[in-house]
């Protein structure tokens, strides 16, 4: 019979821990000897710890932090669903700026039903596989040529084959022609209806062939849309702290709640872009190392939101033509009589791409004439004398590493910076050109970046000597889809603003401004990296640089024209065309 220490009473217990406590004095000198040892070991490596750079010391300590965190949940930060998201952090806008921020807002707005509707079944939502598209007219013996306008009519219907009544779908249209490596990007206009034009210019001569691909449906949409107004920390980060040999990690982000602890403000004293830690709880805020992504927050959906974000079914899935998906187009008329318009509209919307793909070279409609470089040494010559900036996130970067491999005379020049993080430096001192990259200031979803490396890109801007042999290439926009738009509109007014100083005191400046494109998702991506929050933030970066003296590199148009899958890096092919159309412009063919 077995008896429990309950069952056996308090005496029994004491007499059984007395032995326990005997049995484990017989090994303190051995305890003792190892804290000593440790104690002594640590001491006297002090100074030689206190030798490393920053980058070790962060390194050592993010071993430190995976072996605690091995035996610890990962951490993350409170959600407090009562308290809005302190978009207004900073300076109040001023009087103009709110009326700027009102327009941009209002330009980028999603239509969506009016009331709006409570969540639905998945029948009742929209369903790619039983949509359809149709070329219009849908009759007919109707030629088209080139320099008309192609417009297909999307019919969206529910997983029931019910004809959706209302609008909000994320729709995305393309044109190609595969045999010629041709494609351009057509625009998708709501009838706020279940119904949705695609237009298309035809620029080229053949057979093309029309594609729409249902990215999100609206019901999807209206979920995205929430998750970026209460959940905008979904994506967190994090701080290293550390003061000799005593470090903490503490979380960080735009906005925090002051419920839990003391916090470290960061904002920047330049620009006021504010930025938060919670205090360490032994270290002072002056003790920061570096900063990085710290996770992201999960279960953030219902069982039946979960349904809406399904690959295959309702994620960049096609919507398949209603008879023929493709027309012959006829070489262009000299003398064409005004035709009757086959729109849906009394007044058919004119496109206007930036640009279209044939024989999978890009070809830009306005601005200088586009050239290939297609060798090293031609890319060599055009940047003799030259000095590039370029400063943002991991596109950004992508160029930077496109031109180190493939232009053997540029040298990087070892900086010990972390892998995929940077500041990176490459030179070719025979013909003069210096490269260099540097990441924007937080929020920035990279491993770790060392504290006195985060900086904005309008203070670096108001930094530079500028000039008629200097590039500044920009691209800010992944690392801003979880955040508000507001957050966003704050960051390129402030780069905007620098940029225009740049141009005043220094005139011939090329600026180059890259646009968000368009990457692979999937359930959980769509999440925080959904090409619905790229296209809000496009949007915005497209109206803000309007009318400035600078080159908007199109990488929407390029990627969504493109037969490659999308990829938040694009591939090499489309990265070339995107640096030939930048090396066009600081090297323009003589007339």
């Amino acid at each position: 019979m077995v008896t429990s220490d309950r069952e056996t009473g308090p005496d029994h217990g004491r007499q059984k821990g007395g032995t326990v406590w005997k049995n484990l004095s017989k090994y303190t000198p051995i305890f003792f000897f190892l804290a000593l040892s440790g104690i002594i070991f640590l001491l006297r490596n002090i100074h030689t710890l206190e030798k490393l750079n920053c980058q070790t010391v962060s390194t050592l300590y993010q071993f430190q932090s995976s072996i605690h965190s091995a035996f610890t949940p990962e951490e993350q930060p409170p959600v407090d669903h009562n308290r809005s998201y302190c978009g207004h952090l900073g300076l109040e806008p001023s009087a103009e700026e709110a009326l700027e921020q009102r327009y941009l807002l209002e330009s980028i707005a999603w239509p969506e039903p009016q009331p709006r509707l409570t969540p639905r079944p998945l029948r009742q939502t929209s369903d790619p596989a039983h949509s359809l598209f149709a070329i219009l007219p849908g009759g007919g013996g109707r030629e088209w040529h080139v320099g008309d306008q192609l417009e297909a009519l999307v019919h969206m219907h529910d997983f029931q084959g019910r004809p959706k009544r209302h609008g909000g779908d994320f729709l995305l249209a393309r044109l190609h022609s595969p045999e010629l490596g041709a494609g351009v990007a057509g625009q998708v206009l709501d009838h706020r209806n279940g119904l949705y034009s695609a237009v298309f210019p035809l620029l080229w001569e053949g057979s093309v062939r029309v594609e729409v691909t249902l990215v999100h449906p609206s019901e999807a949409v209206a979920v995205l849309r929430r998750l970026r107004e209460e959940h905008p920390d979904r994506v967190f980060f994090k701080s290293l702290f550390r003061s000799g040999f005593l470090s903490e990690t503490t979380v960080c982000n735009l906005c925090l709640p002051t419920t839990r602890q003391p916090l470290c403000n960061y904002t920047d004293p330049h620009t006021g872009e504010p930025w938060y830690c919670y205090k360490p709880k032994l270290l002072s805020c002056d003790t920061r190392i570096n900063h990085a992504k710290g996770g992201y927050q999960k279960h953030l959906l219902t069982n039946k939101e979960s349904l809406l974000f399904q690959s295959g079914v309702n994620i960049k899935v096609r919507v398949h033509a209603s008879g023929s998906d493709s027309v012959i187009v006829q070489p262009e008329k000299k003398d064409k009589p005004e035709r009757e318009s086959s729109s849906v509209r009394a007044e058919p919307i004119r496109v206007t791409p930036s640009g279209y793909y044939f024989q999978g070279s890009w070809r830009a409609l306005g601005g200088v004439a586009m050239h290939q470089f297609n060798d090293s040494s031609a890319i060599t010559q055009c940047l003799k004398g030259k000095v590039v900036y370029m400063y943002g996130d991991s596109t950004a970067r992508q160029w930077f590493e496109y031109l180190n491999a493939f232009v053997p005379e540029l040298k990087e020049f070892n900086l010990h910076s972390p892998r995929n993080v940077g500041p990176f430096m490459a030179v070719d001192s025979t013909h003069n050109i210096l490269l260099r990259y540097r990441c924007h200031g937080p929020p920035i979803r990279f491993s770790t970046v060392i504290a006195s490396e985060m900086r904005y890109v309008a203070n670096e801007l108001d930094g530079l000597a500028g000039g008629p042999d200097t590039v500044v290439v920009l691209s800010v926009w992944a690392h801003f889809s979880t955040f508000p738009v507001e957050v966003y509109i704050r960051r390129l007014r402030h780069i905007r603003r620098a940029v225009m100083r740049l141009q005043d005191r220094a005139p011939g400046t090329l600026i180059v401004v890259r646009s968000a494109n368009l990457q692979a998702l999937d359930p959980e991506v769509s999440l925080y990296n959904s090409d619905w929050f790229s296209i809000q933030l496009d949007g915005v970066l497209r109206a803000m640089f309007r009318g400035l003296d600078v080159l908007l590199v199109d990488a929407w148009e390029m990627t969504l024209a493109h037969h490659l899958p999308h990829a938040l890096h694009p591939p090499p092919v489309i990265v070339k065309n995107m640096i030939d159309t930048i090396l066009s412009y600081v090297c323009p063919e003589k007339s």
